[in-house]
């Protein structure tokens, strides 16, 4: 079980002292009432885009909470999941001083966000079997390492992070654990965000880009206790969340059914792709996915990569990832895709 956890001890000092900034549409929150609203500097002109979006993003925060199954307050929306995981760095890190831990092959977004900051990124890689080292891990902690970052289901390789070992992880660190869960609607295991209640150092950042199709509108959660996500709602933009994102949230989060038959379908075509690709010659490893793709192991990926975008498919050449030789990356797409990209592989064969 978690020893006791004081968040506080790991805010930055002058986040510590920060008061959030207040806007127009925080000071006066019932926007929504037929007002006349002359407070924010807006032009008057109703165009459907001329006021300022909800901060806290009320609506989206509702609907959200109530299909989690969790409190509103544990809730941060962020203009992707890249701004949440900045977010996360600068009100934990202090620049020059502290570490992360991240673990490669993984999102190479961590990396970046630790450049970024001014952060060093102490790099532990991943066993054979893409699991975390956890001995090396925790030979790589000290006093100033603040975050550590599991992607789970992890990108590129795909795979979920054993429970066990993250249990072990968020039991002995002592800074915040992240875990990105970007491909969890794919998975067969349960979100993290079920035991939060449990681990007062543990965030979940999840998106709205991968299983519910919209990339486009760049929204990106995190999901924690009340405390954290106080502290991170201190230096997060007021208006970070523009106001046609979360009307495209709202309408399509709604739409369950469209959602449940689009994770079907991709599941279905990647069992199928799964199927075809043992049979091609050159592929070499199929590695197991709880993902919206499949990592295979080829016999030389800048060639197999270059053939297949003359062939009209692009795919993406992992190969220069920590332990990702020679391997190639398919996002699952429609069954339409599937059977060009199958075309495609066959046609190479040489």
């Amino acid at each position: 079980m978690r020893k006791q956890f004081d968040i506080n001890k790991l805010v930055r000092p002058n986040v510590a002292k920060m008061k959030a900034y207040s806007s127009a549409r925080d000071e006066f929150t019932d926007f929504n009432k037929d007002m006349v609203f002359l407070d924010a500097n807006e032009n008057p002109f109703n165009n459907g885009v001329n006021r300022y979006p909800d901060p806290q993003q009320g609506a989206l925060r509702q609907l959200i909470a109530t299909q989690k199954e969790m409190n509103e307050d544990g809730i941060l929306f962020g203009n992707g999941s890249d701004e949440v995981l900045d977010l996360i760095f600068r009100a934990f890190c202090i620049p020059g001083k502290d570490n992360v831990i991240s673990l490669p092959p993984t999102y190479g977004m961590y990396k970046v966000l630790a450049n970024t900051n001014d952060i060093e990124n102490r790099e532990v890689l991943l066993t054979e079997n893409f699991q975390p080292d956890i001995e090396t891990i925790f030979e790589q902690v000290d006093g100033n390492t603040k975050l550590l970052f599991l992607c789970s289901p992890n990108n590129p390789t795909g795979n979920l992070i054993e429970g066990d070992k993250i249990e072990t992880i968020l039991n002995r660190f002592d800074g915040v654990v992240v875990i990105d869960e970007a491909y969890i609607d794919f998975a067969s295991s349960p979100s993290w965000i079920t035991r939060l209640d449990q681990y007062p150092n543990l965030i979940v950042t999840q998106t709205l880009s991968k299983a519910y199709g919209m990339a486009g509108i760049r929204l990106g959660m995190a999901f924690a206790s009340a405390d954290i996500c106080a502290i991170l709602k201190k230096i997060k933009p007021p208006y970070n969340v523009n106001e046609l994102t979360q009307q495209k949230a709202v309408k399509h989060i709604t739409n369950t059914n469209n959602y449940n038959n689009e994770i079907s379908s991709i599941l279905d075509n990647k069992n199928s792709l799964s199927k075809v690709l043992v049979d091609i010659n050159y592929i070499k490893k199929i590695f197991p996915s709880d993902a919206n793709f499949v990592l295979v192991k080829v016999d030389n990926a800048d060639k197999r990569y270059q053939q297949l975008v003359e062939k009209g498919i692009v795919i993406r050449n992992r190969s220069t990832q920590p332990l990702c030789e020679n391997t190639l990356r398919f996002t699952i797409g429609t069954a339409q895709e599937n059977e060009q990209l199958i075309t495609a592989l066959n046609a190479i064969s040489n």
